[in-house]
């Protein structure tokens, strides 16, 4: 029998085939072989965390403890992973376990597999070559195109997203996205990104992988920034493959004052949106006061790269 006889008890323990997992099992080899000839360190942290990540976008899973204390399933392995950055480790990857509330489709499942790596030295540039030759060996792929955030939104609508007047911008979302729910009050992250995401998104790396770099300085999370052609951006990338998202990379911001700038930004924002308010991770905070080396870090979804690899339609195909 091909078929595995589990029954899926939950959104997070589909079925799949024996057939598939042996080919992703597969896929899992070469990622491992692919860091182990760059020298690359493969590490596990912890699941469990006193704090989750403060980006507002993102959702944690919480678990109560035998002694009442509120613990967080990790979001990604970034705040552990950069500890051990700044103790020394070289450069750091791992394949492991996430969890996110609120995720759920046939691109999004809350229990998933991330790869995450930190590459000491390296800009996004430079990180963004070494996703291409990564997905050359996986997907078979032609080198990957590059393109910035300004020249997609120039491409599509002519405008330069990171000047253009928020009045322009509510005007392209009515014309090309209608009426969108919950957009009463944007600010213009809301409205560029509801036209990234319903316009720009889909039509990208259908023939081949496509990087998007150079985002605003207001959507930079914990990436640096820099000025290109007179407007700051932020040191940051995304991957798309067959219009799918797959990656999220950034030159990492090392200062910790800004650091602390952006997580408080991050929490009024919270507030805002009545969103849970959460506690800071001291231990990470702790850890940049010592110093996080120049490198450049990256975020890839393995279920979505190996449902593209497999050709299947949905994540869930390839999940145990």
């Amino acid at each position: 029998m091909d078929a595995l006889s589990l029954t899926p008890s939950t959104d997070c323990q589909p079925g799949t085939k024996i057939s598939l997992l042996r080919q992703r099992a597969q896929i899992m080899a070469v990622i491992r072989a692919f860091f182990h000839e760059r020298d690359v360190l493969e590490v596990q942290t912890p699941h469990l965390g006193q704090a989750p990540a403060s980006d507002p976008y993102l959702s944690a899973l919480t678990v109560i403890d035998s002694t009442g204390k509120r613990r967080y399933l990790q979001t990604s392995p970034e705040y552990a992973m950069k500890r051990l950055l700044v103790l020394g480790s070289g450069s750091v990857y791992q394949l492991d376990k996430a969890f996110r509330d609120d995720e759920h489709g046939r691109l999004h499942q809350c229990e998933f597999t991330l790869l995450e790596w930190y590459r000491l030295g390296f800009n996004e540039h430079k990180l963004m070559s070494e996703i291409d030759d990564l997905l050359r060996l996986i997907l078979n792929t032609n080198k990957a195109v590059r393109l910035s955030y300004a020249e997609v939104f120039l491409d599509h609508f002519k405008i330069n997203p990171h000047c253009v007047d928020s009045n322009i911008l509510k005007t392209l979302v009515k014309q090309h996205c209608g009426d969108i729910v919950g957009l009463d009050h944007p600010s213009k992250d809301d409205l560029l990104n509801v036209l990234f995401s319903r316009v720009i998104e889909p039509a990208l790396g259908h023939e081949t992988p496509c990087f998007i770099y150079d985002y605003p300085a207001s959507q930079a999370a914990l990436a640096k920034l820099k000025c290109v052609d007179g407007s700051e951006v932020a040191a940051r990338f995304e991957l798309f493959y067959k219009g799918i998202e797959l990656a999220n990379g950034y030159h990492e911001l090392q200062d910790v004052e800004v650091h602390r700038q952006r997580f408080s930004q991050d929490l009024l924002i919270r507030k805002q949106h009545n969103l849970p308010i959460v506690p800071l991770d001291d231990a990470f905070m702790q850890a940049l006061e010592s110093g996080l080396p120049d490198c450049a870090g990256v975020a890839l979804g393995v279920d979505r790269l190996v449902m593209l690899a497999l050709k299947q339609a949905t994540i869930q195909a390839v999940m145990v």
